[in-house]
């Protein structure tokens, strides 16, 4: 199994009324690895780097990545990765996920960690759209910002509205009759399997390793011993809200911070969305951005931060310390 190199400490935050799980590197302190109620954040010289993971992940995917950091680069440096409502340790009961309580949960998760001071912002994915809109909203409380392969999502119109709150209902539905579970695996090696499988660059040490923080194995019931992914189901239901593109244009335009554009060298966006999404379109969204660097990682897919950690570390210290 992959050894980790900077163990961070576990917190738990109390967030909006659930208990967030977030992992934390710094270094002025020791890391023993325990879960403690996180105190409130002391500020340090270097604004701190928060991370945020994308769907059906966890914070700890980030550790590949705190390990590559540089020790010059971590000297007073903060590094912080929760994981979101619903996945990983982080509570949540709910049946379905508003993307406005992403928003809502980071402001208080930067009102805890850095109360007085613009953090380094990162994202992935869903987080890397989070991290966009937010840094449109509240321009003031980002320094610089860095967006790992958060595209955004294909245009609706108006008239997809009717059909879409009818699939929403439809999919409450199958939550609430256990219908939309998530997979469960035979033991870890079984859940490392299934990450390699969807990301066949990762290495065997590393899947295994992610293995135990993406899952766990059922305590009691009919399924004891079968390894449960940390994620709610209810991930899976559509959103009732339409993606409306020229909103989030009009956000991304309110942008003042420095963004960082990193994309893999293996674009799948084309296998996610076919025609209805393609590069090009993305390429025009993202010109309304006052401030980008672009911005490749190669060899590399989607899961970049896994792929190749060092060279998204060297990327990120450089353009931090610019």
């Amino acid at each position: 199994m992959y050894q980790v190199h900077t163990k961070p400490i576990s917190e738990i935050v109390p967030v909006r009324g659930i208990d967030y799980h977030v992992l934390r590197w710094s270094p002025s302190e020791g890391a023993d690895g325990a879960q403690n109620i996180a105190p409130q954040a002391k500020p340090s010289p270097q604004p701190p780097l928060v991370m945020m993971h994308g769907w059906m992940d966890v914070g700890a995917s980030f550790q590949f990545v705190a390990d590559a950091f540089s020790m010059a680069f971590r000297q007073g440096r903060t590094l912080i990765a929760p994981s979101w409502r619903g996945f990983g340790l982080s509570e949540s009961a709910q049946e379905h996920f508003w993307f406005p309580d992403y928003l809502a949960d980071l402001e208080v998760l930067l009102d805890h960690y850095a109360p007085n001071t613009a953090v380094d912002l990162l994202g992935h994915s869903m987080g890397g759209n989070v991290v966009m809109m937010y840094a449109g909203i509240r321009p003031e409380r980002i320094r610089k910002l860095i967006n790992l392969e958060g595209f955004g999502m294909p245009a609706n119109t108006p008239e997809q509205a009717p059909q879409r709150f009818a699939q929403w209902l439809h999919e409450l539905q199958r939550v609430r009759q256990g219908e939309m579970a998530l997979k469960t695996y035979d033991n870890a090696q079984g859940v490392a399997r299934r990450l390699m499988k969807t990301n066949p660059r990762l290495p065997e040490d590393k899947a295994l390793w992610l293995a135990h923080q993406w899952a766990r194995p059922i305590a009691a019931g009919p399924q004891a011993g079968q390894w449960e992914i940390l994620g709610s189901a209810a991930h899976k239901v559509v959103s009732a809200q339409l993606y409306r593109v020229e909103e989030v244009l009009e956000i991304w335009k309110q942008i003042v911070a420095p963004l960082l554009m990193v994309q893999a060298s293996e674009n799948e966006m084309s296998t996610w969305w076919k025609d209805r999404y393609t590069q090009a379109e993305f390429d025009q969204r993202i010109q309304v951005v006052p401030q980008v660097q672009h911005a490749k990682i190669d060899p590399a897919g989607h899961m970049l931060h896994h792929d190749q950690p060092q060279q998204l570390a060297t990327l990120i210290e450089d353009f931090l310390l610019a």
